[in-house]
C-alpha cells in the first residue's frame, strides 16, 4: 500500500496503550466534492494525526485543516474559505468483527476517512456573507453591489392608477 495517507503502525500494533504522533502536511490528491464548492486538487491538506493501539486496533483522531473553494450560491462571485474538520476511526485488526475499515499490512489508510469527513463538511449552499442579498432577479447584477441609484419596484400597469390613492384622502369624510 502505498500514498500520503497510508500510515505504518508496525510499532504500536497490539500494544495497547502505545500511542504515536503525526503532523502532516501533503496536496489533495484529487478534486474532492462536487457541488459549489470543493477542495481542489493540489491543495495543502494539514493532518494532526494521533495513533493509538487498542485492544481492538488502532485509533486514528486527527484534525484536519485545508481550505475549500468556489461560487457563492446567491450571487455566484468566487469564494475561499478554510475547511478544519475532525475525526476518529477504528481501524480495526484482521479478522476481528465486521468494521468499515481495518490494518492491511501493518498500515493504516486513512485517506477514505479523510475525504468523506471534508467532503462531508463541505455547506451545501455556500455564501459569501451570512446576508448576501444574491442577484437582482429583473437585470441580474449583484444587489450587494450598489449602482449608486436607488432601485425602484417596478410598477404593474394594471395598478398605476392606484398611486394617486393616499391614506390621507379620506379625512375630510365625516362619520
Amino acid at each position: 500500500m502505498t500514498g500520503p495517507l497510508v500510515i505504518p503502525v508496525r510499532d504500536i500494533m497490539y500494544r495497547p496503550g502505545e500511542m504515536r504522533e503525526h503532523d502532516l502536511a501533503l496536496p489533495v490528491p484529487e478534486k474532492w466534492g462536487e457541488g459549489l464548492v470543493s477542495v481542489a486538487q493540489g491543495e495543502e491538506l494539514v493532518v494532526r494525526l494521533r495513533l493509538e493501539s487498542v485492544h481492538e486496533g488502532i485509533l486514528a483522531t486527527a484534525e484536519l485543516d485545508t481550505r475549500y473553494s468556489g461560487v457563492c450560491g446567491r450571487c455566484l462571485t468566487d469564494i475561499a474559505e478554510p475547511v478544519e474538520v475532525e475525526i476518529q476511526e477504528l481501524f480495526a485488526y484482521s479478522g476481528s468483527e465486521e468494521t468499515d475499515f481495518e490494518v492491511q499490512d501493518d498500515h493504516v489508510d486513512l485517506e477514505t476517512p479523510v475525504r468523506d469527513a471534508i467532503v462531508l463538511s463541505l455547506p451545501f449552499q455556500p455564501v459569501c456573507q451570512p446576508d448576501c442579498p444574491g442577484l437582482d432577479p429583473a437585470t441580474g447584477e449583484r444587489l450587494a453591489v450598489s449602482t449608486g441609484s436607488p432601485q425602484g419596484e417596478p410598477i404593474d400597469s394594471r395598478w398605476a392608477a392606484l398611486q394617486d390613492y393616499t391614506p390621507d384622502h379620506d379625512t375630510d369624510a365625516r362619520p
